[in-house]
C-alpha cells in the first residue's frame, strides 16, 4: 500500500508539467501553417497551385517519361468544345486559341471531336520543344499498333503484318500547351494546373464537369431543374432529362418542338424550341394558373449555320469543257435556260449549178 502512494506522488509532477506544456482546456490552438505542409498532407479538398519559375530548367528525360507515362490513357472530362480533325486547340499562358466565333466556326465546319462536360480519352502525348502535344479521343491521325511493325523473313519471301489505312480520323482532336522558349521542367500537377481551361481533371462525373462550363445563372437553373428561356437542347437536357412527351406544331412559317414535362394533377412544363433554342416556356400550375415566359432570360452566342464561301477566283487561261466560241457560266442567261438564237445574216446564195462559178460585185 505505502509503494503504490508512493508511485502515484512521483507521477503528480510529470502530469502537472504535461498540463501546462498543451495548456488548459478553452485555449485557442495555433492555427497551422498550411503552406508548410506537403501538398500530399493538406486536408481533402484543398489543392495549393504552385506556378511554375521562371527560371526553370529545361525538362529533364526522367521527368519527359513520368509526365508521359501519368497522362498517356487517362480520362478526363472536357470544359470547351474540340474541333475535330487537324483543327485542334492551342493553350498559351491560359489563352485558348482558336476561342470565340473562330471556335464556333471551326465547330460547324468540323463538327466536335468532344463537347464541354463530355468524357474525353488522351490517348498520345508527346513532348517537344516549345510545346507539348496532347491528342484527345485518338487523335486526328490514326497511329501504327506495335503489331504494325513487325516483318516475318522466310522462303516464301517477307511478310509483313497488315496495314491499317493511314487517312485521318475524323473522330479525334488535340490540344497543344506552348511555353517560351523551351519547356520547362515542372511536375504533374503544376501541369494539370495549365489545362484547367480545356481539360478537367478532378470532376467527379459528367454532370459536375458541365456545370463547370456555363454560366453561374444558367448553373444555378440547371441546379434546380428550371428551364430559362435561352438555353439551348443540352442545357435542358442537363435540367430536365429527356421529355416524356414531344409535339411538333407549326406556327405560319415557323417550326417548333414542344417538349412536354410532368402530368396532371401536378405541375405540367411546355417547353416550345425552334432550331436549339427555347424561345418559350408554359407552366400549367395545379390550381389552374398559367404562366407564360418569352422574354430571353439568357443570351448564349449561336455558330454560325454555313462558313461564309469566297467567290472563287479562275485564272484566265483555265481548262474548260466548252465548245470554242460558246458562252461562259458567267454570261446572264434567260430565266427558262434557253439561250437565245443568233441574227439570220444575209449571205450570197449560189444559182448555178454544181461545178459553175458565181461571181458576185
Amino acid at each position: 500500500m505505502l509503494h503504490f502512494r508512493s508511485t502515484t506522488l512521483l507521477a503528480l509532477p510529470l502530469l502537472f508539467t504535461s498540463f501546462l506544456a498543451y495548456g488548459q482546456a478553452g485555449d485557442p490552438v495555433p492555427e497551422r501553417n498550411l503552406s508548410a505542409l506537403p501538398s500530399d498532407t493538406k486536408p481533402s479538398g484543398e489543392q495549393v497551385r504552385v506556378p511554375i519559375p521562371p527560371d526553370a530548367p529545361r525538362m529533364s528525360k526522367q521527368t519527359r517519361f513520368e509526365i508521359i507515362r501519368d497522362f498517356e490513357t487517362q480520362l478526363v472530362y472536357a470544359r470547351t468544345a474540340f474541333p475535330m480533325g487537324a483543327k485542334g486547340l492551342q493553350l498559351k499562358q491560359g489563352v485558348i486559341t482558336p476561342n470565340g466565333e473562330d471556335l464556333l466556326q471551326a465547330l460547324t465546319l468540323w463538327g466536335p471531336a468532344v463537347k464541354a462536360g463530355d468524357p474525353a480519352h488522351i490517348s498520345f502525348v508527346h513532348i517537344k520543344d516549345d510545346h507539348i502535344h496532347f491528342e484527345i479521343n485518338g487523335g486526328p491521325v490514326h497511329r501504327k499498333k506495335w503489331y504494325q511493325h513487325i516483318q516475318v523473313s522466310g522462303a516464301g519471301g517477307t511478310m509483313q503484318a497488315p496495314q491499317d489505312d493511314p487517312q485521318a480520323n475524323p473522330h479525334g482532336s488535340f490540344v497543344d500547351v506552348y511555353f517560351g522558349k523551351y519547356v520547362p521542367e515542372m511536375t504533374a500537377q503544376q501541369l494539370r494546373d495549365l489545362l484547367v481551361p480545356v481539360l478537367d481533371f478532378n470532376a467527379r462525373n459528367k454532370e459536375q464537369a458541365y456545370l463547370d462550363t456555363v454560366p453561374p445563372k444558367v448553373k444555378e437553373a440547371i441546379e434546380a431543374h428550371h428551364v430559362l428561356v435561352g438555353m439551348n437542347l443540352e442545357m435542358v437536357l442537363h435540367a430536365k432529362g429527356k421529355p416524356p412527351k414531344k409535339v411538333r406544331e407549326r406556327d405560319g412559317e415557323t417550326e417548333y418542338e414542344e417538349w412536354i414535362y410532368g402530368e396532371p394533377p401536378a405541375d405540367v412544363d411546355f417547353v416550345r424550341i425552334v432550331g436549339e433554342e427555347v424561345v418559350r416556356v408554359e407552366t400549367m400550375k395545379v390550381g389552374g394558373e398559367k404562366i407564360v415566359r418569352t422574354e430571353k432570360e439568357i443570351i448564349l452566342a449561336q455558330p454560325e449555320r454555313e462558313a461564309k464561301k469566297e467567290p472563287e477566283v479562275r485564272p484566265p487561261n483555265a481548262p474548260s469543257l466548252r465548245r470554242p466560241g460558246e458562252d461562259s457560266e458567267d454570261v446572264p442567261k434567260p430565266a427558262n435556260g434557253a439561250a437565245p438564237l443568233p441574227p439570220p445574216t444575209d449571205l450570197p446564195q449560189p444559182s448555178g449549178g454544181p461545178g459553175e462559178t458565181v461571181t458576185t460585185r
